[in-house]
């Protein structure tokens, strides 16, 4: 089973973009901390999130930089190779939904 939930705070204000055919996606970053046990420090990573349709309105209208946010979702990598010839990866978390967290004061952090 592919799924995924991660928490963090939002990178960026969510890009809209909505299509001819009436589809929405919004997308946006992720920056989830996490411990390292081997450098004993707090570390970053960050993760592309996709949102489409009723989800994505959403997302659009309240992720805003800074703001904590729960994605739930599935994760999705498309391999290609690029025109020098070498091997690349995307990987996103297409989201099924969106919650956001803390206070009205919690949106006004800076990540």
């Amino acid at each position: 089973m592919n799924t995924a939930t991660i928490i963090g705070r939002a990178g960026q204000d969510a890009e809209i973009k909505y299509f001819e055919s009436g589809k929405v996606k919004t997308t946006f970053s992720l920056a989830v901390g996490r411990w390292d046990s081997k450098t004993k420090e707090e570390v970053t990573d960050w993760y592309n999130i996709e949102v489409w349709d009723k989800q994505a309105e959403f997302a659009g209208e309240y992720v805003k930089k800074g703001r904590q946010v729960v994605v739930d979702g599935r994760i999705s990598i498309s391999k290609w190779t690029d025109q020098a010839g070498d091997e690349r990866e995307r990987f996103l978390i297409i989201a099924n939904q969106i919650r956001l967290l803390g206070s009205k004061r919690d949106a006004e952090v800076q990540v």
